[in-house]
């Protein structure tokens, strides 16, 4: 298998998106990317101040697995970030898709 994305489109509490996306641009994002991640963008809805969507890269599913073990299983998620993120997320309507560059994209 190639490489693959995947695009996160999040719904953000009501008067909460510049806080996310400076807690996203100086904690979230350096974190993952000193874990291994690789992110490809950071974007915030140009109409809708409830949207923020991001965008991150796998060589595999086998490495996806090992950067979401080594991330989301970490003392500091566990402990210090993931109790953070209900104050900004409405969750259940977030969105993960896993897409797959075309043969003739120009980010294969």
């Amino acid at each position: 298998m190639s490489a693959f994305y995947e695009l996160r489109q999040y719904k953000v509490h009501p008067g909460k998106l510049d806080e996310f996306v400076t807690l996203m641009e100086e904690e979230i994002i350096p974190f993952q990317v000193a874990k291994g991640m690789v992110i490809c963008g950071s974007f915030r809805g140009e109409e809708d101040p409830s949207v923020y969507v991001w965008l991150r890269r796998f060589e595999s599913e086998e490495q996806r697995e090992a950067l979401y073990e080594a991330v989301y299983q970490s003392d500091f998620w566990v402990n210090e970030m993931g109790p953070r993120i209900p104050d900004y997320l409405d969750r259940p309507n977030n969105v993960v898709t896993r897409i797959v560059p075309t043969a003739k994209s120009t980010v294969r």
